[in-house]
């Protein structure tokens, strides 16, 4: 049993005054809509506590549309997403003044009475209270008092399997959760606590469970998934490794690609690159964060690695599949990141054979040890650094896209009409594009890439 506080902060009284009971009598649907904030973990984890509702006298409904109940799911990687948050509830209140609002994930963990003084929130739950959300929501009167449910952080050692099918034609499978890396910027061990993971029966199972519903990719999801093999309460590891996962899903069958997300690269072993070379559905695909190509930034950030086995982690992927796309995440205008330490940054990744980046300016976040750190980056600094790596990300693209040319490409067809086309992705992650026919939906076709069109796409006719 966990030893979890509830806090209430008292808003206007008024508030009572308006509302109504919105309880429901059985035979009546109340209708619930939810919304991710952050990454493709939380989207997986949404989709699993979605499905406790199902049961329920809920029907699910669009979060454009006026609902009963609005989750947000939260995120706290960035302040914009933050920001994002508070916004959100201005919208649904503007849909239905009168719904009830919870707010779950990372950032209600870590600032819950921030999020509960947030106009309009009714429920505000933590890391472990998030999946039994229902539980929650015997009265759905607009409340004027905020409530949080939330257990202290070193309390939550258990592990929720989960999985999302988005939208229809990939699933984002949980397999990890939690970190025990210390970087000097991260709120995530903060907010999701210690690197705990699944068995690999379990995500077998779940694999196979996701192929009986005819969805083509499955794209493994966690916090620290390289770390897979920790078990729950951080007590002992299963017998099992991350190179041992994938082995095991490489025997799914009814899955035609499987995707590995970010992955450490001091947890990316050669035998897992050797591995996914000659498997029969994990792709020639790696994101691999990085964060800064200076040394003593990385030692500042407390990162497990130094530059050298980064590049050594590329060069190795790029022997064993020279087609393989390789993205990396990177952080600009970290405290103390000189000109010369970002410009060792862009040296680094301009000479590597990658094939995008993700660019985030440094932000500080309350409670992480960076952000006592000194020598601050000014603003127009950090945004200015932004934008050259944005435009560095863009020609590594545009270069990888066109080395790709000329080859013959399987393409996963995707659901949305997108102003009148369609789009996929390889294999190895060249994103194309073609006028919309709806019998392509979800299908594999193999088509010869020929050209980069005025938007950067590539196009197959």
């Amino acid at each position: 049993m966990y030893l979890c506080h509830k806090i209430k902060l008292f808003k206007s009284v008024l508030i009572a005054a308006v509302t109504q009971n919105k309880s429901k009598a059985s035979s009546v649907k109340t209708r619930v809509a939810f919304h991710t904030l952050g990454c493709k973990l939380n989207f997986s984890e949404t989709a699993e506590i979605a499905k406790d509702f199902s049961s329920l006298h809920y029907e699910r409904v669009d979060f454009d549309e006026a609902a009963d109940v609005y989750v947000i799911n939260t995120c706290s990687v960035t302040e914009n997403a933050d920001k994002r948050f508070k916004s959100l509830v201005g919208k649904v209140l503007r849909q239905n003044s009168e719904a009830f609002v919870a707010a779950i994930g990372c950032y209600a963990q870590l600032q819950p009475e921030a999020l509960a003084e947030v106009d309009g929130v009714d429920l505000v739950l933590g890391a472990s209270e998030k999946f039994k959300l229902t539980q929650y929501l015997d009265d759905l009167t607009k409340r004027s008092t905020s409530e949080i449910h939330s257990c202290e952080i070193q309390e939550v050692n258990t592990y929720e399997t989960s999985f999302s099918t988005g939208d229809r034609t990939r699933a984002f499978l949980k397999v990890q959760d939690g970190c025990d890396y210390k970087c000097s910027y991260c709120t995530i061990p903060l907010a999701r606590g210690i690197s705990r993971s699944d068995t690999v029966e379990n995500v077998v199972a779940k694999a196979k469970e996701i192929a009986q519903k005819d969805i083509k990719e499955i794209v493994l999801t966690g916090v620290n998934i390289g770390d897979f093999g920790k078990g729950e309460f951080g007590l002992k590891r299963h017998k099992d490794t991350f190179l041992d996962l994938v082995t095991a899903l490489d025997e799914v069958e009814g899955v035609n690609r499987i995707r590995i997300s970010s992955i450490e690269p001091n947890l990316l072993k050669n035998e897992t690159i050797e591995f996914v070379a000659k498997s029969k559905r994990f792709v020639p695909h790696f994101h691999v964060p990085l964060q800064s190509g200076s040394d003593a930034v990385l030692k500042k950030m407390r990162r497990r690695y130094l530059s050298q086995l980064y590049a050594d982690r590329v060069t190795t992927i790029k022997r064993e599949m020279p087609h393989a796309c390789i993205g990396v995440d990177v952080i600009v205008g970290f405290p103390g990141e000189t000109e010369e330490d970002f410009l060792t940054t862009y040296r680094f990744l301009s000479d590597l054979d990658i094939a995008y980046l993700h660019v985030f300016t440094y932000s500080e976040r309350p409670n992480t040890e960076a952000a006592l750190f000194e020598d601050v980056v000014p603003m127009t600094v950090r945004n200015k650094r932004s934008k050259m790596l944005r435009g560095l990300s863009a020609k590594k693209r545009h270069a990888f896209y066109h080395s790709q040319l000329g080859s013959n490409q399987v393409v996963l067809w995707e659901g949305e009409n997108k102003k009148g086309y369609i789009h996929g992705f390889t294999s190895n992650y060249v994103k194309l594009r073609k006028l919309w026919n709806p019998a392509l939906v979800n299908t594999l076709e193999e088509v010869q890439l020929t050209r980069i069109d005025e938007e950067g796409f590539v196009r197959a006719d």
